[in-house]
């Protein structure tokens, strides 16, 4: 994660936080950064899986779109067949 951050800037960036809010804020501002990453994680998650739902539901609709295709063609098939039989005998 931290790709052009070196050990040195690390403990650079720490000393000037434990400077400015004090060592007993720390584990508290700690805490918090953690449960905001998770909320985030759980959000980014519950926006994953309802792509994934929508999706589903889009493939889902696609085979009944092809299906109903299908089922058209043989009707009109059977109803070309049937119009030729009648113009046959008249």
């Amino acid at each position: 994660m931290f790709l052009f951050i070196s050990g040195a800037e690390i403990a650079l960036i720490f000393f000037i936080v434990l400077l400015v809010f004090g060592a007993d804020k720390i584990p508290s501002i700690a805490r918090g950064m953690a449960k905001g990453i998770t909320q985030i994680r759980h959000a980014t998650n519950e926006i994953k899986t309802e792509i994934q739902k929508s999706s589903d539901i889009e493939d889902s609709s696609a085979s009944v779109v092809k299906k109903l295709n299908k089922e058209i063609k043989s009707a009109k098939k059977d109803l070309d067949e049937l119009s030729d039989s009648v113009k046959r005998n008249l």
